[in-house]
């Protein structure tokens, strides 16, 4: 699960992301048994609004990534889906045409 977690999170970064743009990978221990991961990208960037849709299934998020990539926002319901399922939390910090930063926190008791 955290394979797809990282991968899907990597996934949209690059396809948010012009040539040129940069992609990091960050993880940081929050306490003994708490991880933080950060997958921090130089994209288009989301409005305040679409951020406070993507992880909703009732509401389209749909849009085209910098290559006229097609995007669905199904892989961050599945994100989603997966972290909440081992007890962690996913969120998401924007501004149009600045990029994004997507996080995720998990407990390292959970087995995923």
């Amino acid at each position: 699960m955290l394979q797809t977690i990282v991968r899907n999170l990597v996934s949209n970064a690059v396809k948010f992301t012009v040539k040129g743009g940069k992609i990091n990978i960050t993880a940081k221990s929050l306490s003994t048994d708490t991880i933080e991961v950060s997958i921090n990208d130089t994209g288009i960037g989301m409005n305040k609004e679409f951020i406070e849709n993507i992880f909703r299934i009732d509401t389209d998020t749909t849009r085209k990534g910098t290559e006229g990539e097609s995007s669905t926002g199904l892989g961050l319901l599945l994100c989603k889906e997966f972290v909440e399922k081992n007890g962690g939390k996913i969120w998401a910090e924007s501004e149009e045409g600045k990029g994004s930063i997507f996080k995720f926190s998990l407990t390292l008791s959970n087995n995923i």
